[in-house]
């Protein structure tokens, strides 16, 4: 666990797909759609000073990898999917910390129109 969580932050918002995850058995049927947004705390002093893509974190693969993740996972649990963003974020071994806000937009419950939503927060 890092100490010294840097203030620097990249937001990602929007990723959107639609998945599987849900304890119901329509959820895991029928599917739903799912939104992500991200804060990842890093260290952005070099790429600020040299413009240098390998000095930063390059989120476009790992947009890729979650999105690939809502679509082709059957979690039971929403806590479970948006712990494993959370790992794909980590894994790159460059965000100190990273921001998970996982939605449910319309869950199959009777008479809710609303989102239901974690969010998580992990450390390196």
């Amino acid at each position: 666990m890092t100490d010294n969580i840097h203030a620097d932050c990249i937001h990602l918002e929007g990723i959107r797909a639609y998945g599987y995850t849900g304890f119901l058995t329509e959820e895991q049927t029928l599917g739903q759609w799912y939104e992500v947004e991200l804060k990842l705390w890093l260290d952005l002093s070099r790429p600020c000073k040299n413009d240098c893509l390998d000095d930063t974190y390059d989120y476009s693969s790992d947009i890729r990898a979650i999105l690939q993740l809502i679509q082709t996972a059957k979690f039971k649990l929403i806590e479970r999917l948006a712990g494993a963003i959370a790992d794909i974020i980590l894994a790159s071994g460059k965000v100190e910390q990273v921001y998970v806000r996982l939605i449910k937009v319309n869950p199959p419950i009777p008479d809710f129109t609303g989102i239901v939503s974690i969010e998580i927060t992990r450390t390196a």
